[in-house]
């Protein structure tokens, strides 16, 4: 072959070379261009259409990546050793729940007499097991008997620290809800405080709800003379409504307590009606094994009462603890923004949730 056939065979093969790279260049380009919108929640082919990669609401996502949220929140009940968080939550607010119920009737004793209080209280310990509501309401009418119904500068004092005391319960489900969302708490010791007391103020407010709904209402409505049937309808109705006060609590707390960008309310509010309704289940089927099979009373002796009370915190604190769960694996399903405000790229959204996929969080999985 001659000097001119070989630069002429050379010069062919760098064009082919140069045609081919731009074929890669152009295919490259095309990758990068879907693996963007992929990023923004714009890609609904395959299999991300079938897992809600692009849902914008919990709504949207369908069996198959409810399936797969799922699995994450089993795996991540192990890896956030939420059952031990749960204990913590458990403990932190039994040592809060005497400043609290001394804190609430404090500030109810203000506006009720002392008599109706403690008629009050003893329709609304009926409710609850006897080996607790034998804690609770003996707490709650010495309160009450202990009121003198007038605002002085020592009963400020006093409703003061009881506050600051029942604060520190809400503090620990704040740092259990974080660990929940995979976040840590970076916010100033008065930020967090000051949040726990609001929290704690509003947790004050729902326990008087709560008390007025199962106790003052019926009893106020039966004075109308509405017969057996108006009667019932109430108590049927009154349980309905006390589930709204609780999902809206949650979802309240599951806004504000983790150090995160505020993610929208229809993204916790699923965890929280869940968590709702395992808790009003969950309290009702313990209830019925305290009072019918169970033998906390030989077993513990004197002690049987707080332990029952300390078992069902528990169950509360777990059930709080997987409904947040339940939202940072919904969030993190999906790649469209979840936080309050502009939509903002994956990865800029300051929350872990919402700044990951489930392929970035397979680490985590063991």
């Amino acid at each position: 072959m001659g000097l001119t056939d070989r630069n002429s065979a050379s010069g062919q093969t760098a064009a082919g070379s140069s045609r081919q790279d731009e074929v890669i260049d152009v295919r490259n380009a095309d990758e990068r261009a879907d693996e963007a919108r992929r990023d923004q929640g714009g890609d609904q082919g395959g299999d991300q259409a079938d897992d809600g990669r692009g849902a914008q609401s919990p709504t949207d996502i369908p069996a198959g990546g409810w399936k797969a949220v799922g699995k994450r929140v089993v795996t991540e009940l192990k890896n956030d050793h939420v059952s031990l968080l749960a204990a913590g939550v458990a403990f932190k607010a039994l040592l809060a729940l005497f400043p609290t119920i001394i804190a609430a009737i404090t500030i109810w004793g203000l506006v009720a007499d002392p008599e109706q209080i403690e008629q009050q209280v003893d329709q609304f310990a009926g409710y609850l097991p006897d080996d607790i509501s034998g804690i609770i309401t003996d707490q709650m009418s010495a309160v009450a008997e202990g009121g003198t119904g007038a605002l002085s500068f020592a009963l400020v004092i006093s409703l003061a620290l009881a506050l600051w005391s029942a604060s520190g319960g809400m503090a620990g489900l704040m740092e259990g809800v974080n660990a929940a969302y995979n976040e840590v708490d970076r916010r100033k010791f008065p930020i967090k405080r000051g949040l726990a007391l609001a929290l704690t103020l509003g947790g004050i407010v729902f326990l008087l709800l709560t008390l007025g709904l199962i106790a003052v209402l019926p009893a106020a409505l039966g004075e109308l003379g509405l017969g057996q049937a108006g009667e019932t309808a109430i108590r049927i109705l009154q349980w309905p409504v006390l589930a709204l006060l609780v999902i809206g609590s949650l979802g309240i707390i599951y806004k504000v307590a983790p150090d995160r960008d505020n993610p929208g309310f229809k993204w916790v509010s699923i965890g929280a009606v869940v968590a709702t309704v395992l808790w009003l289940l969950g309290s009702a089927a313990f209830t019925l094994y305290v009072e019918n099979f169970g033998n906390f009373g030989e077993t513990y002796g004197a002690f049987a009462g707080v332990i029952v009370l300390m078992l069902w915190l528990l169950l509360t604190g777990f059930v709080v603890l997987l409904g947040a769960e339940i939202n940072a694996e919904q969030e993190r399903q999906t790649q469209r923004d979840t936080t309050v405000g502009e939509p903002e790229p994956l990865g800029t959204r300051g929350a872990n949730a919402a700044d990951t996929t489930p392929e970035q969080y397979e680490g985590r999985q063991e």
